[in-house]
């Protein structure tokens, strides 16, 4: 993954996340990813729907850097912070430990200390992973992306495994996080509610490229049945090849 300077947004207050151009990726004979475009900016939240095996995981995986591509390019961080369905947590380490992986301990335990405050586990910082439910070890998983600030933080489908008030609170805190620390976000995810709730722009994957690109208007994102919602859901499920009255059942 290559990094460049970009040019600033064009309303001129941020600066791209990354962005990508022509990407192609095959696995033997088969092409997974054909000529994608794709930018994200700083502080922009964009969630990417689509049939399982259009090539969304993949493009996950080729932005964090652990795929690699056959063709275009990606100009962004070349180690983007990256939130799995799974935590991924250490179990030996306590969980300052897990959020400071890789830094310094002089300056990590601090940072980790605090990042763990930001995501409501300030006072168990010295604690086990083993001792967490499953929304609280997904927090730790938050809290050890966003302790470095990255400029692009992606998420695949960290939210899937959470029961549904514990997904409701998550999507609270995320929100608040991330106004705060402004990183450009990929959110892949199954969960067209979830897609509206959360994201500024919504894309719907199809046979490896872009097939639509929705602008999330405000009253939609912050009331669930609003019309703006409601017909931005109804349109992002007949693209995702499902009728409305079927998703309610």
């Amino acid at each position: 993954m290559s990094t460049t300077t970009q040019p600033m947004h064009p309303a001129g207050i941020d600066e791209i996340a990354v962005q990508v151009a022509g990407l192609k990726r095959r696995y033997g004979q088969r092409t997974v990813i054909q000529g994608l475009n794709l930018r994200i900016h700083r502080g922009e939240f964009v969630a990417l729907l689509g049939e399982s095996g259009c090539g969304k995981t993949t493009l996950l995986r080729a932005l964090a850097g652990l795929d690699a591509i056959d063709g275009g390019r990606i100009d962004g961080p070349a180690q983007p912070a990256v939130v799995f369905q799974e935590p991924r947590l250490i179990p030996w380490d306590p969980l300052w430990r897990n959020v400071s992986l890789g830094l310094d301990d002089k300056s990590g335990k601090p940072l980790a200390q605090a990042a763990l405050e930001e995501v409501g586990l300030g006072g168990r910082s010295e604690d086990w992973p083993r001792n967490l439910s499953g929304g609280q070890a997904q927090r730790v998983a938050l809290a050890r992306a966003l302790v470095r600030e990255p400029r692009l933080l992606l998420l695949d489908e960290p939210f899937a495994a959470l029961d549904a008030l514990t997904r409701i609170r998550m999507h609270a805190l995320v929100r608040q996080l991330l106004a705060r620390h402004r990183p450009g976000v990929l959110l892949v995810t199954h969960d067209v509610d979830e897609a509206i709730v959360l994201a500024d722009r919504i894309l719907v994957m199809r046979d490896g490229a872009i097939a639509s690109d929705h602008r999330v208007a405000p009253e939609a994102a912050h009331h669930r049945a609003h019309p703006a919602a409601e017909a931005l859901r109804t349109q992002l499920l007949a693209e995702l090849g499902v009728a409305s009255a079927d998703a309610l059942h």
